[in-house]
């Protein structure tokens, strides 16, 4: 059985009627009187991540959704081949990620990251000549994020879940074949994504302004029953969003149901963090304030400005979990899944393997001469990208992206947003996102050329790395890690022959970034990119520290190497 084409993501015809229902929105958040998905057709949500929900338009339709796994042996409307579909839509992306593990307790629900954030080439971006021009972060990662297991018994697969308890782990799936026995507890996906400077605004692009990073804490739900026999089409994948915020207050209702565009924009009070500047992340689940419960807690300190920010995941803050019956929003706390973050304390609906780790999501950016195929509405877009990059053209026979879009010019501000509170800096560059094809599915962009960081110090032509330190719990580090990477999902050669199946992907860059750690003394920092040689150097294989294809154990496919002795601990 051959592999087949990924299908749209979002519809050029989707985003702009996103972009042309603004007007209909009213800022200030007037949807949360209605938290029924069967009401709010008329408005704006995060009913489906993906965009696919057929009762709601994505309010943003850049959303950066976890990737979803397939089931071997499971042929429905929802799962094929091992992979997902969101109506009818693959939904694939690009994930490559390095999950640590432990079995002590609390390494599951208590997990603290310091990094130094990426930094940018002093030149603006360039587009002449692929594999050697000047890449800002925006092009190559469109949200580095942290990622943590959560209970949630209205996700799937619709079971009972005890917060902070190993019991919930799946029974094992190994090899490939439909899940039988334990089920686990139902489970929903944390990323606390970081958004890179340079290409605003946020509610339908990257950043949030052109000098800042910025963070927030995102929740995606599933709303299927075991081995997607049923999914609820209207509500596939709704996500809990909300900024991490200097007082701890959302800066629109964070809710699938109840989002709107304040949700997606950021005000006086968002976290904006410099390039450079080294940051502690404490992931815990914490008490609630004034006493009654704990819900899950986000909190990032600069230890370069001095200033902080946090967000905490629960009812009274607006976030909800979502009835699969009929879409309704349950004010909800959410809280870790897992004591440990031992093997097989898994999301069991995820791509990834893994409670605890650390990703890049890549495969959203590539940078254009010239732009074409416009579409007018409030803030016009493109669908084209003109310039070296796109060798082939889309569409065509042997290129299975249907377009580049949506794309945005150098420049641009979307003064259109501007009535409706939104404002942006200048785009940096000529760019498309490429969420219209399901990401950049034929590998020309950025993100699969030599363009990556060579070092945790930018250079006149690459960024500065991300530096990590390995996380810890409790004061304590964790003691295995191993790489893993969803690539083969979006590989449209890949079959069951595994021929295709590939890290690189066949793309005209022939790169894939790779994990590498850097020691000086006692300082080891593991960092992201082309790290490669000089004294002191792992850069662990390459692209070959993925490892195997394991679609014959896990039953679909996913790159994944040896557990081993956790990175710089």
């Amino acid at each position: 059985m051959s592999r087949v084409s990924p299908g749209r993501r979002i519809t050029a015809t989707l985003i702009g009627l996103v972009l042309a229902v603004v007007a209909a929105v009213v800022f200030a958040g007037s949807a949360a009187a209605n938290s029924t998905g069967k009401g709010t057709s008329a408005m704006p949500g995060a009913l489906d991540c993906n965009g696919f929900s057929p009762i709601q338009q994505s309010i943003k339709p850049t959303g950066v959704c976890t990737d979803v796994r397939g089931f071997p042996g499971v042929e429905n409307a929802n799962n094929y081949d091992g992979r997902f579909y969101d109506n009818g839509h693959y939904i694939g992306h690009d994930e490559p990620d390095l999950a640590f593990l432990s079995n002590r307790p609390g390494s599951g629900n208590n997990v603290t990251w310091t990094e130094t954030l990426g930094t940018d080439p002093a030149a603006a971006p360039t587009v002449g000549t692929p594999g050697g021009d000047v890449t800002h972060w925006f092009e190559l990662s469109i949200a580095p994020w942290f990622g943590m297991a959560l209970c949630d018994p209205y996700s799937y697969p619709q079971s009972a879940c005890k917060p902070n308890s190993d019991t919930n782990a799946p029974g094992r799936q190994f090899p490939g074949a439909p899940l039988k026995g334990n089920p686990g507890g139902g489970s929903s996906f944390l990323e606390v994504q970081f958004y890179p400077p340079g290409e605003g605004p946020f509610v339908n692009n990257i950043s949030c302004d052109n000098t800042h990073w910025c963070a927030s804490l995102h929740i995606n739900d599933l709303e299927c029953t075991l081995n997607f026999s049923h999914c609820n089409s209207n509500c596939e994948e709704p996500t809990n969003f909300a900024f991490i915020q200097k007082n701890g207050v959302p800066t629109g209702p964070a809710g699938p149901q109840v989002a709107t565009l304040a949700s997606y924009t950021p005000n006086d009070q968002t976290l904006l963090m410099n390039p450079g500047d080294t940051v502690k992340v404490h992931i815990l689940d914490a008490p609630l304030p004034g006493g009654g419960g704990n819900a899950l807690e986000v909190r990032i300190d600069d230890l370069t400005t001095g200033q902080s920010g946090f967000m905490q995941a629960s009812a009274a803050n607006g976030y909800m979990a979502t009835n699969i019956g009929n879409c309704k929003g349950i004010p909800f706390n959410y809280e870790p899944e897992y004591s440990t973050a031992a093997a097989g304390n898994i999301v069991p609906w995820a791509a990834l393997q893994m409670t605890i780790s650390t990703e890049y999501e890549i495969g959203h950016w590539t940078p254009c001469q010239s732009l074409a195929d416009g579409i007018n509405s409030i803030d016009p877009f493109f669908l084209t990208c003109v310039g070296p990059y796109e060798s082939t053209s889309d569409g065509g026979a042997n290129n299975p992206e249907p377009d580049d879009g949506p794309c945005f010019p150098q420049g641009d501000t979307h003064s259109g947003l501007n009535p409706y509170g939104i404002f942006s800096d200048p785009n940096t560059m000529n760019g498309c996102l490429n969420f219209d094809g399901g990401g950049d599915v034929d590998f020309d962009g950025t993100s699969y050329w030599a363009d990556w960081p060579t070092g945790i110090a930018p250079t006149g032509a690459t960024p500065g790395s991300f530096a990590q330190s390995t996380p810890t719990s409790n004061g304590r580090r964790y003691e295995q890690s191993f790489f893993q990477t969803d690539l083969a999902l979006s590989e449209t050669t890949c079959a069951e022959s595994f021929s295709g199946c590939t890290v690189p992907p066949n793309g005209p860059g022939n790169f894939y970034p790779y994990w590498s750690t850097v020691t000086k003394g006692n300082q080891c920092s593991i960092v992201f990119g082309n790290v490669s040689g000089g004294p002191g150097v792992n850069d662990y294989g390459k692209a070959a520290q993925y490892g195997a294809d394991l679609r014959n154990e896990i039953g679909y496919d996913e790159f994944e190497s040896t557990p081993t002795k956790a990175l710089c601990s």
